[in-house]
């Protein structure tokens, strides 16, 4: 405090010295209010009579470190002297400052506005490309013309960011026309991409159709157009929608799915009102003994086909519920028709459908087992359905290939098909080491000894 005081007091000899060729006047409020001499007389007056009233305060008893001021003078006192190195005295005052605790009181002052400069502004589009890189946040709002925010957007485009690339395209979005926007962007291909991702993630419907009509691209806004059914919750509401759908430049792929799609929910809408009848007024078994868990409207047509199986496999061909009438009008295949109408059945145990499904005749008359599945697939779904042994033992005996047969009825404990495979392959040590494993006393042991006795 006393080498601080000293100090302070020590400036009162350089401004009674009557030579002021050495300093320079500054206008500190834009208006000339004096000499520096002036200045530093005003600033050395206040700091002394300052630091005299907290000495005094110190000498009371107070804390020492009340004693400390917290701001000297709102000048820097270094930058008012020409040549600094003309006056060892003001040197030693720096140095006297910074060795002592007083720099923490005495925060860095204010320079002139004259040497601020807005580095922002300085900001060339590449430099703004490489900040928003790292994370730093940066005002595009100085792009102002159409040329700044095209090199902007190049560059953008040349660092290969994704995210920087959006939020040029946000800004461009905000700023500009949207006409001029489509124009040069159908110039850039790879910000395109990026503007149609973005609108269909944020769900801008309008402008995106807008731009893909200004590029052209019919089938695109088709496309985009029908997406609008997922947010059409009402089934009748979806229906009309749809129905209106059918006459959009589709594709001729996409425009037989369109017209499947309203068929379907054609179909479904009839079928809900129907059985939700019988299901109310508790005229079909089938209903209380297996409600339904959901509704069928909106759902796929694999699912549509399940529920046909479920509750309608019986129905004449001519109802819109018939799995045969669903099979016929959206042209299923073999397979998916089969597997969906085998899990159905055998979910309901109805293993006389099941046995139907798979039997077929020849132009002779006669009857054989045919799945176009493969059998060894129809094993599987019955055993998920917990099927009865003998049911199993009869489709794991039609599977052909002998190592897949013996697997299968090896895991789900078919021992009839076992041991008929080992007696047909003449495998005595087989048959005697599986004969180890079937119970004592058992059916299946008594047939292994006649077999091995033969």
């Amino acid at each position: 405090l006393k080498e601080s005081k000293r100090a302070v007091n020590s400036l009162r000899d350089i401004v009674d010295d009557d030579d002021d060729d050495d300093l320079e006047r500054v206008s500190w409020s834009g208006e000339p209010v004096g000499s520096i001499s002036w200045s530093i007389k005003e600033t050395a007056s206040s700091s002394t009579s300052s630091l005299e009233g907290q000495d005094s305060g110190l000498q009371k008893g107070s804390s020492p470190y009340a004693a400390f001021p917290k701001q000297v003078s709102s000048y820097s006192l270094s930058s008012l002297f020409k040549g600094r190195n003309k006056l060892p005295s003001f040197q030693s005052l720096s140095d006297a400052l910074s060795d002592t605790g007083v720099k923490n009181y005495a925060p860095e002052l204010r320079r002139p506005k004259a040497e601020y400069k807005d580095y922002s502004s300085d900001w060339s589009p590449k430099d703004t490309v490489r900040r928003m890189q790292r994370g730093k946040v940066c005002s595009l709002e100085r792009f102002r013309s159409l040329q700044d925010k095209l090199v902007l957007l190049d560059e953008a485009v040349a660092g290969h960011d994704g995210n920087v690339i959006t939020a040029v395209l946000i800004f461009l979005k905000r700023t500009l026309r949207r006409e001029i926007l489509f124009r040069e962007l159908e110039l850039r291909q790879v910000a395109l991409c990026h503007l149609i991702h973005f609108l269909k993630e944020t769900g801008e419907q309008k402008l995106l159709l807008d731009l893909l009509r200004f590029l052209d691209r019919t089938e695109e806004v088709a496309l985009s157009h029908y997406r609008e059914h997922l947010n059409i919750q009402d089934a009748e509401k979806r229906r009309e929608f749809l129905k209106g759908c059918m006459a959009l430049p589709f594709s001729a792929e996409d425009a037989s799915h369109i017209q499947d799609h309203y068929t379907l929910l054609e179909r479904q809408i009839i079928i809900e009102a129907n059985d939700r009848h019988l299901e109310t007024a508790g005229q079909s078994e089938l209903f209380r003994k297996y409600p339904r868990k959901a509704s069928i409207l909106n759902m796929p047509l694999v699912t549509t086909l399940f529920y046909s199986c479920f509750y309608h496999y019986t129905e004449a061909e001519g109802t819109f519920s018939s799995p045969t009438n669903l099979k016929k009008t959206f042209k299923i295949p073999d397979k998916q028709y089969v597997l969906t109408a085998l899990a159905a059945r055998a979910k309901l145990r109805a293993w006389g459908d099941v046995d139907a499904l798979f039997t077929t005749k020849n132009w002779l008359g006669y009857t054989k087992k045919k799945a176009p599945i493969g059998f060894h697939r129809v094993v599987e779904i019955l055993q998920k359905n917990n099927a009865p042994v003998q049911v199993l033992q009869e489709y794991v005996r039609l599977v052909e290939d002998v190592e897949t047969r013996l697997n299968l009825a090896t895991k789900y404990k078919c021992h009839d098909v076992v041991i008929e495979t080992y007696r047909d392959l003449k495998d005595r040590i087989q048959l005697m080491a599986y004969k180890c494993k079937v119970e004592r006393g058992s059916a299946e042991e008594e047939k292994i000894n006649s077999i091995l006795n033969n």
